[in-house]
Order: structure tokens, then sequence, then C-alpha cells
């Protein structure tokens, strides 16, 4: 009956044999998955993500367009991109930035995005609020609302105030369109 059943000091053996196998496969697999974020990361320039440098947004050149548009805008000498498109606490910073950043990655990744590109009534939310957040002292007795009791965009009459108006970019926000 001994023969049949391996003995204790044998089961320690393969069980330390399977524990170095699964340790080292887990190892490897650790080091691919490692090795291929740092890679994609410096690839995609993604410490410049980290900056309030507008250049940053043309590291996709899809955004450049709305670059251009940012430089003949009147906002260009007071704001940068994140001053309108990023929260202004610190924590909506940086959630905004990491939801921005995975979805447009996986977009631009896929070629899965319109054209012309169309901002997300979250982020539509995000610029209202970064609006009223330099302008409020001004705007706050006469805030329009519609039939909903809903205040009204700031963008919805100064839809060329962080970007010239461009068709291609914005065509339903053209002056004639409102």
């Amino acid at each position: 009956m001994r023969g049949k059943q391996p003995t204790r000091s044998r089961r320690r053996s393969q069980a330390k044999i399977y524990l170095g196998v699964f340790s080292s496969l887990f190892a490897i697999l650790l080091g691919v998955v490692l090795g291929l974020g740092a890679f994609t990361f410096g690839y995609g320039k993604g410490a410049s993500y980290l900056s309030n440098d507008p250049k940053t947004c043309v590291n996709c050149h899809v955004m450049q367009e709305s670059y251009d548009t940012w430089e003949k805008s009147s906002h260009h000498g007071v704001a940068v991109c994140n001053d309108c498109h990023l929260s202004h606490d610190p924590i909506g910073k940086w959630v905004t930035k990491a939801d921005n950043g995975f979805f447009h990655s996986l977009a631009f990744t896929f070629n899965d995005y319109p054209d012309p590109l169309r901002i997300k009534p979250r982020n539509r939310k995000v610029t209202q609020h970064a609006c009223l957040h330099c302008h409020s002292d001004f705007v706050h007795n006469m805030l329009p609302a519609t039939e909903h009791e809903q205040t009204m965009s700031c963008v919805h009459c100064h839809s060329d105030v962080g970007h010239a108006l461009h068709s291609r970019v914005y065509p339903t926000l053209e002056p004639n369109s409102r």
C-alpha cells in the first residue's frame, strides 16, 4: 500500500515544482504586460498627457483642427485645453483625464470615432462648469434656462470662444444654425 501513495516528501517536491512553474509563468506574463505597457506609454507620449501643454492634444492627428481653431479663438491667450475640458477640482481633473485617455486611446487605436469629432455629454457638462468657474461673477444672475428649467449651455451662444468656428469641426454650431 505504501508503494501506491506518494510519500510526503515526494508531494512536497511536486508542489515546489508546480509552484516554481506557476511563479515563472506569472513572472513572464507580468513582464510581458509591463513591457508592452511601458512601450505603449512611451510610444504614445504618455508623459505629455500629465502636463498642461496644449500641443499634447495634437499627439493625435485628428485633434489638429481643434488645436488650430483654439489658436484662432478669443481664449487662446487666457486658457489652454485643460482649463475648459477638465474639471477644476483635483480629483475630477484626474478622473476626467483617465476616462478620456482610456476611451480616446481605444477610439483612436481602433479608428472608431466620429468625423467630425463630437463632445460627449459628460464632457459638455465639464466644459459648462469650466465656463462658470471662470465667469460666474459675470453670469450668475443671467444664466438663461430652457423651457424645462435646465441651464442653457454657455457654448450654445458662445460656440466660437474656445475654438474659432470652423464648419468641419463644429458644423452644427455655425452662426446661422443656432
